[in-house]
C-alpha cells in the first residue's frame, strides 16, 4: 500500500468522514492517534522502550470508537520520572510510521496536581503538517495492560495502515483511576469520568471484583481520599452530565438520574 499524496489524503479524509457520518476533525484525530500508536509499537519492537500504556479518553476511543466520548488528548504512560519520560518520548518520535513523522514541540507544561507533563507533538504526513496532538505524559503505573485491537473505523478506508494491537491499561484499572479522579478533592472538571464509568457499565465491561481491588490499591497509593468514596456529585455538574449523556446516547439524559446510576455502579464496585 503506497502512501497517498498529501492533497489527495485530505480529500479522502473528507469523503470517508462524510460516508461514515463522522466529524472530519474526529477522524483526523483518530488518524493521528493511530499513527502515534504505530510509532510506539515500533519503538517497543526495536527496544527503544520496554512498554507503554494508554489511558483516559484515548483508550476509551480506541476500545469503543464512536460509542466513547470525543477526546483531544493522548494520555500516555511511560516508565521513569518526568525528565526520563520526555527523553524516551523524544527517542520514540525519531521513528516514523508509514509516511507520518513526528516532532516534539519545545513547550512543556508541568502539571502540579498529577505526576504528569503536558507536551505537544506536531504530526506531519509526508511534507505537509497534519495536526498537533497534546500528550499528557504520565508514569507507567498500571499493573495490567491489555493488547487491544482498535475499534476505530475509517482509517483503513482512507488507505492508511492500522497497527493491529495497541497497549491500553486494563478496564478495571481505568475505572479505578476515573473513580479516584471524579470523587477526589481535585475533581472540578472531572464530570466526564462519571459518564465514562457509566458507559463501561452499560456495555457490560466492568469486572467488579477486579475493579474493587484496583480501586483499593490506587486510592491507597495516591492517598488523596479514602475508598469507598462518596457517590454524591457536585450539583453544578448536572448540566455537563446531561450534555455528555446526550452526546454518548446514554439511556438517560437527566442529571439526577445519571447521579443515581453512578451511585448504583459505585455500590457494585464496593461490593466487588
Amino acid at each position: 500500500m503506497s502512501p497517498q499524496p498529501p492533497q489527495r489524503l485530505e480529500k479522502i479524509l473528507a469523503r470517508v468522514a462524510r460516508e461514515q457520518g463522522l466529524e472530519q476533525e474526529r477522524l483526523r484525530r483518530w488518524v493521528s492517534f493511530l499513527a502515534l500508536c504505530g510509532v510506539l509499537e515500533q519503538a517497543v519492537e526495536r527496544g527503544v522502550i520496554d512498554t507503554y500504556s494508554l489511558k483516559g479518553g484515548v483508550a476509551m476511543e480506541l476500545r469503543f470508537a464512536r460509542a466513547a466520548r470525543t477526546t483531544k488528548d493522548f494520555d500516555l504512560g511511560l516508565v521513569g520520572n518526568r525528565a526520563e519520560r520526555i527523553r524516551k518520548l523524544e527517542e520514540v518520535l525519531k521513528l516514523a510510521f508509514d509516511a507520518f513523522t513526528f516532532r516534539l514541540k519545545p513547550e512543556i507544561h508541568q502539571m502540579e496536581l498529577a505526576d504528569t507533563v503536558r507536551v505537544e507533538v506536531a504530526v506531519q504526513y509526508k511534507t505537509r503538517s497534519w495536526q498537533t496532538v497534546g500528550i499528557d505524559l504520565g508514569p507507567a503505573e498500571a499493573r495490567e495492560i491489555d493488547l487491544v485491537a482498535p475499534a476505530i473505523t475509517g482509517i483503513a478506508e482512507m488507505g492508511l495502515p492500522v497497527t493491529p494491537n495497541v497497549r491500553c491499561i486494563s478496564i478495571p484499572e481505568q475505572v479505578a483511576q476515573k473513580l479516584h479522579a471524579c470523587t477526589g478533592p481535585q475533581k472540578e472538571d472531572r464530570a466526564r469520568d462519571v459518564l465514562d464509568i457509566l458507559l463501561l457499565a452499560m456495555l457490560g465491561q466492568i469486572d467488579y471484583r477486579r475493579t474493587r481491588a484496583a480501586a483499593e490499591r490506587i486510592f491507597a497509593k495516591r492517598a488523596a481520599h479514602s475508598f469507598p468514596p462518596s457517590a454524591v456529585l457536585p450539583v453544578e455538574w448536572r448540566l455537563e452530565l446531561e450534555s455528555l449523556a446526550q452526546e454518548l446516547g446514554y439511556r438517560t439524559t437527566k442529571g439526577e438520574e445519571v447521579e443515581a446510576e453512578f451511585a448504583v455502579v459505585l455500590q457494585a464496585i464496593v461490593k466487588g
